[in-house]
């Protein structure tokens, strides 16, 4: 220790040396003290500060911190990055949980100084500063629950403050937290739902690191249980029946009701009301799921309708005949099906699915008909379902439903006997007469025996 201290006082000493030979006078230190003198003696204390920090005689380098801070906290930002630096070493070298709080304030406290002072620096300004003083208090003090939450909103808020959004890491770290929080009931489900909207946005054109940490901010919210269908239909119904009409709010509410896969009559009036103020296919499209799923077809037929109207891109257009084309076809209504699965294969010809609804409407659109006319609806059939097999190699699963309906209309087609009565050849045309295949041209084909 002896040898320590004898090294320490000859540091001091060169520096102090050095120090001599400067010239105070110049206002480039002006930031250090009002005399030539006081310039000196701070410059002097603040390499002391580092010397001493580097030899571990923390003591002594708290005094020196302090005396610079109530002489000259302008000075330079160096200052308090050894001040922190000092807190940092005090906290690994405590002895009691007392003496490293009182550490972990000193370290703050530092922190809080050098915000005050060095706040507007370009580069490393507040939003430097206090995201790295919201992690350290994280790493220090995970008990301090109420000051870890607030230090990360005020770090966030510089950061979008300096750059238009915060870092992706600091904002999962932070809502990460805050569900933590609410898990624990030391926060409500009003403030993780505000937060969530918030915060999401800062996710945006997120790069592949960023998607990471959105992955750890979506699995928080959804873990935590807060964005139930309970707690999200109290907070709206309360902001909805002071403002009906507010765009905002109603959008906020529909998407976080449909995430949590919301089914009652508060979340569909909502999401009704949403597209009556600003109507879009989205959700136009969402509306007419759901009223599929609960089996209310004129209401899911009313939403494709209105998405239709709206959608100019084809593709999205194809997909909404089909599925209008399903909803029909749930509905019984054949005509109606096949007429929108006609309409997706005007956009596009190569669209499976829409072949193989429209089969289906051939197959069972035939109760008007009876005796080999009835049979030979199967023959429109199966000419639509073999080409619904041969588009959709891309999707097995719905192929090999397609090639079991085709075994199936095979079942049905008339018998040999059945055409040689009505003079019909194997393989000579036919034109269905009636059905929802009505008009359609086909083959002559026997039943398999």
């Amino acid at each position: 220790m002896k040898s320590i201290k004898v090294l320490l006082s000859a540091a001091f000493a060169v520096v102090s040396m050095t120090a001599v030979a400067q010239d105070f006078s110049d206002p480039q230190y002006a930031n250090w003290g009002e005399t030539p003198d006081e310039r000196r003696e701070n410059i002097v204390n603040s390499q002391f500060l580092k010397e001493s920090i580097d030899n571990q005689q923390y003591d002594l380098a708290s005094g020196y911190f302090k005396t610079l801070v109530a002489k000259c906290p302008t000075a330079s930002q160096n200052i308090y990055v050894n001040g922190i630096k000092l807190y940092q070493k005090r906290i690994a070298k405590s002895k009691t949980l007392a003496e490293k709080k009182a550490n972990v304030d000193s370290l703050m406290w530092a922190y809080d100084l050098r915000n005050q002072y060095f706040g507007s620096h370009a580069k490393y300004g507040s939003a430097y500063i206090l995201e790295r003083k919201a992690r350290e208090l994280l790493t220090y003090n995970q008990s301090d629950r109420a000051g870890i939450r607030k230090v990360f909103t005020e770090a966030i808020e510089a950061a979008v403050a300096k750059n238009g959004v915060a870092g992706s890491e600091l904002v999962a770290i932070y809502f990460k937290n805050l569900c933590d929080d609410y898990v624990n009931e030391e926060v409500e489900a009003d403030l993780i739902l505000a937060e969530y909207e918030r915060l999401s946005p800062m996710f945006t054109d997120a790069t592949e690191e960023d998607k990471k940490n959105k992955e750890q901010f979506e699995t928080a919210f959804g873990l935590s249980g807060a964005a139930n269908c309970d707690n999200l239909e109290r907070l709206f119904s309360k902001k909805l029946s002071e403002n009906p009409d507010d765009v905002a709010v109603l959008s906020q509410a529909v998407a976080l009701m449909s995430r949590a896969n919301c089914e009652s009559d508060f979340f569909f009036q909502t999401t009704e009301k949403f597209y009556q103020v600003q109507p879009s296919a989205e959700t136009a499209l969402f509306l007419a799921q759901a009223f599929q799923n609960k089996k209310e077809f004129d209401k899911a037929k009313l939403y494709l309708h209105e998405a239709i109207k709206v959608e100019e891109n084809p593709a999205e257009k194809v997909k909404l005949y089909v599925r209008i084309a399903v909803v029909e076809l749930a509905a019984q209504n054949f005509v109606e099906s096949a007429a929108a699965a006609k309409e997706a294969i005007a956009i596009e010809p190569e669209n499976g699915y829409a072949y193989f609804i429209l089969a289906q409407t051939y197959a069972l659109g035939n109760n008007g008909c009876s005796g080999l006319a009835k049979d030979a609806t199967f023959w429109a059939a199966y000419d639509m379902m073999s080409k619904a097999v041969s588009l959709l190699d891309e999707q097995p699963d719905v192929k090999a439903d397609a090639q079991k309906f085709m075994a199936t209309y095979r079942n049905f087609f008339p018998t040999a006997e059945e055409c040689f009565f009505n003079e019909l050849k194997e393989g000579s045309a036919y034109t269905v007469g009636c059905g929802t295949a009505r008009g359609e041209k086909t083959i002559v084909r026997f039943r398999p025996q």
